[in-house]
Order: structure tokens, then C-alpha cells, then sequence
């Protein structure tokens, strides 16, 4: 193996965990999250937003900028895994590696190989001149890694955001953006398109679509992809359905409205995982003052009885149960009292630091929906950024412990009667304030 692939086999290597709560992925940006179940675990092969390189005067300082690409995968959508990085634009013979064009990816499994999909800006002297960005595949035995480029990207494939669809009879479709949406039978090596490339019309108009993702669900094809209807808005999540994997398609509305956080974009994936279906998509939640740094979100899903997809409503609570002796983060709260709470960021200089939830009224709370409280506790601790007074904690309403805060730290006291398994938390504000807290934990 050559240095530049030891070096990328030693990176997998050093997995790197992240918890639970939207983002999902801490202490990096992670767009355009495309989700995929592989051998009974869920996989996201997301685009990585950095900041554009200072030495780079070439690049734009105010637009997208990725070299590579990482993998997260988890068994309960709690607890995630960084794989590290599964490519890089250095790795592509074709790709130009002062582009820092790596974009929405894709990948999928067909007979013993998984196949990454991304794009990219070709090199100058490339194949063709005739569109910038071109999508290429890298291939490997496992889905976390180990992944090689081909020379060439996919001859005729001209633009961005591939997604992947094999079908139930094994035909395998490629659908991408740019100058239009489009869609293409796949050749069975996975590498090549099979047929002329269809254009996927009969969509609102607007000014931007793009990202499409495809799936398929009880006999019907969804074609969902981010729209912005009026130029200077942000992006939508909306869908069409169809009785064909090439349409037509019959636009049917919004999975999710434009972006509470101003982000101006907004790419998903939709997967079914244990019975439950999760749409993954992104906000710019660790960088507001730049939407073009975005993180990786999830949100359950859900269907009418006729197919069509009920709107999803962006959550801060996300996903996932949370053990209770785990660091709960109460700021990615299910519910926030309407008066007397907030959530703040906790250092305004270093996003990726998190939030802290603010109790300053009497009554204020906060409720955690989904911990597991296991068995046996008898304490809770709350690490106190500020303030002085009275918290009340329950769960499911019953007030287990009172925490006196005279000091900021970290403050435990004991509990009683807390009910073993699945529950809400909850801390209200009893007396004085205001109180803001990092996160709560039991022992």
C-alpha cells in the first residue's frame, strides 16, 4: 500500500463517538447527510463543510468548501461513530484538488462491493469541459471504509447530487441535478449508466432544485428533492410520487417547510430503520452567522394511509432514547415552557461548545422526552453555569429531587422514587433565578 493509503487505513481507524439530540454529529459540520442501512446499522456518508483555506486566495470565502468525506454509523441512533475520512479530493485522479468541490455524496451495496457516489470540479485538462462538475465512484469491500476512486468520472453523468436506487428487480437507477433533474438505468457493474439520461419534469417551477433523492415504498416511488420557489428564499423538502423509477412523477407537496434557521439550503435522505421511517437532513445550527456551515440532522417521518407524506416539523430533541446516566442536554429539549425559559449558546466564540437552557421565572421548565432511567438511581448532578435558587426535578410530572443552586459547578444531590425504564425529565424553576444548566445526569 502506498503512504497516502496506510495513512487513510490508520485514520479509520480512530472512531470517534458522538451523542444523541439534533445535530447528531458534534464538533464538526456535516451537510447533505444521505443515510443507508447496511448490515442491520445505520450508515451516513455526509459532505463535510470547512472553512475555505486562507493560503487558498483562489477560493470564495463566502461559499461551500469540502475536501472529503466521513462516514457515522450507530446501532440506536443515539450513539454515533466517526470512521474518519473515507475519501478525499488528493485521492481522484480526475478531480480538481484546489476545487474543494466534494458535494452531496451517496452510497449504496450491490453483490459483495459498496459504491460511494460524489461530485466533483473535473480538472481542467480533463475528459470534458462541457458542465464543471462531474460524478465519479469510489468501491470498497465494507461500508466505513477502504474505498478506491476510478480513473474516470461516469461518462454523460454531468452535475451534482447523485443518488442511488436498486430496484426490486434488481435494476439499479443513478438520478442526479444540475441544468435539470435527471435519471438513468444503471450498466450492472455499477459504473457505467445503461441508458440515455431521462430529464424529470412535471415539477413546480422555481428557482432551484436540486439534491434529489429517491426511494421506493409499498409498490410507489418518491421523488423528494430541495426547492426554493421564489429566488431569494431558502430551500424546502418536497416530493412527487410515481408508478415508475423514471416517472413520471406527480408533484404532491412539502416534507418540511424552508429553513427555521435562514440555512439557504436544506439536503435529505429518507431510509426505513426497524420498522421506523427517518428523514435526515441539515441545518446550520453550529454556524449562524454562516449558512454555508451546516450540520446533520434526523426526525421521524411518517406516512398517510394513501401513501403521501405527512410534514415534518425540524425537533432539537431528535431522535433516539438517552440513558439517564448519560450528560443529558436539556437544551435539545422536547418541550420549552412558552415563558420564563430560553435557549442560549453556551460561548459565542466557540459554536461547537453547545447550548445551556435559562430558567428565569418562577414555573419556567424544561421537559426530555425518551430516557431510559434503567434501574437503582439514587442521585442526580447539574452542572450549573449561573445563577441561584431552586430546581425542581421530575419525571413524568413527580418531582424526584430538589437541587439548591448557590454556586456555579457541578451540584448532586439524591433522588427518590425514580421509576425504572423509559420516561420524560423534566427541571422547572421553583425559586429565584435566573438559572442556566449545562446538562443533568443520574447515578
Amino acid at each position: 500500500m502506498t503512504t497516502k493509503y496506510l495513512s487513510l487505513a490508520f485514520a479509520m481507524l480512530l472512531t470517534i463517538a458522538a451523542s444523541a439530540q439534533n445535530p447528531f454529529i458534534k464538533g464538526q459540520f456535516t451537510a447533505d447527510p444521505t443515510a443507508r442501512v447496511f448490515n442491520g446499522k445505520m450508515y451516513v456518508y455526509p459532505s463535510h463543510d470547512i472553512q475555505a483555506p486562507a493560503d487558498k486566495p483562489n477560493l470564495r470565502k463566502d461559499w461551500f468548501c469540502m475536501e472529503d468525506y466521513h462516514v457515522f454509523s450507530s446501532e440506536n441512533l443515539t450513539d454515533w461513530t466517526d470512521h474518519g475520512v473515507i475519501l478525499s479530493q488528493q485521492q481522484v485522479p480526475w478531480v480538481n484538488a484546489d476545487s474543494y468541490s466534494m458535494w452531496a455524496p451517496d452510497c449504496t451495496y450491490r453483490d459483495g462491493m459498496y459504491y460511494l457516489y460524489f461530485p466533483a470540479m473535473v480538472k481542467p485538462d480533463s475528459i470534458t469541459r462541457r458542465f464543471g462538475m462531474m460524478i465519479g465512484v469510489a468501491v470498497s469491500d465494507r461500508p466505513d471504509g477502504g474505498f478506491v476512486p476510478m480513473a474516470e468520472p461516469i461518462k454523460g453523468v454531468y452535475g451534482i447530487d447523485p443518488c442511488t436506487l436498486i430496484d426490486d428487480d434488481g435494476q439499479a437507477y443513478l438520478y442526479w441535478s444540475g441544468r435539470g433533474m435527471h435519471g438513468a438505468r444503471l450498466k450492472p457493474n455499477m459504473l457505467q449508466i445503461d441508458s440515455e439520461p431521462v430529464a424529470i419534469g412535471n415539477l413546480p417551477d422555481g428557482s432551484l432544485k436540486e439534491g434529489p433523492f429517491v426511494f421506493k415504498r409499498k409498490g410507489k416511488y418518491y421523488f423528494t428533492y430541495p426547492w426554493v420557489p421564489v429566488e431569494g428564499e431558502t430551500e424546502n423538502l418536497s416530493y412527487a410520487m410515481g408508478d415508475s423509477p423514471l416517472g413520471p412523477f406527480e408533484y404532491k407537496g412539502l416534507i418540511m417547510d424552508q429553513s427555521p434557521t435562514k440555512c439557504w439550503t436544506n439536503h435529505h435522505s429518507i431510509v426505513e430503520y426497524k420498522g421506523e421511517w427517518y428523514l435526515f437532513y441539515h441545518h446550520n445550527d453550529y454556524s449562524p452567522q454562516f449558512d454555508k456551515n451546516r450540520s446533520a440532522r434526523i426526525d421521524k417521518i411518517h406516512f398517510n394511509d394513501d401513501g403521501t407524506i405527512r410534514k415534518v416539523t425540524p425537533t432539537l430533541r431528535g431522535v433516539g432514547i438517552t440513558p439517564a446516566t448519560g450528560e443529558i442536554q436539556l437544551d435539545r429539549y422536547s418541550e420549552l415552557s412558552k415563558k420564563g425559559a430560553a435557549i442560549a449558546y453556551i460561548d459565542t466564540t466557540d459554536y461547537f461548545a453547545g447550548w445551556k437552557t435559562v430558567l428565569h421565572a418562577k414555573d419556567a421548565y424544561v421537559r426530555y422526552d425518551d430516557v431510559d432511567f434503567g434501574a437503582g438511581l439514587t442521585s442526580v448532578s447539574a452542572r450549573i453555569l449561573e445563577g441561584k435558587g431552586k430546581l425542581l426535578v421530575k419525571v413524568n410530572d413527580k418531582t424526584v429531587g430538589e437541587i439548591i443552586v448557590r454556586t456555579t459547578g457541578t451540584v448532586t444531590v439524591p433522588v427518590r422514587n425514580v421509576p425504572t425504564g423509559i420516561h420524560s425529565l423534566s427541571l422547572t424553576l421553583a425559586n429565584g433565578g435566573p438559572i442556566e444548566v449545562d446538562w443533568v445526569q443520574f447515578r
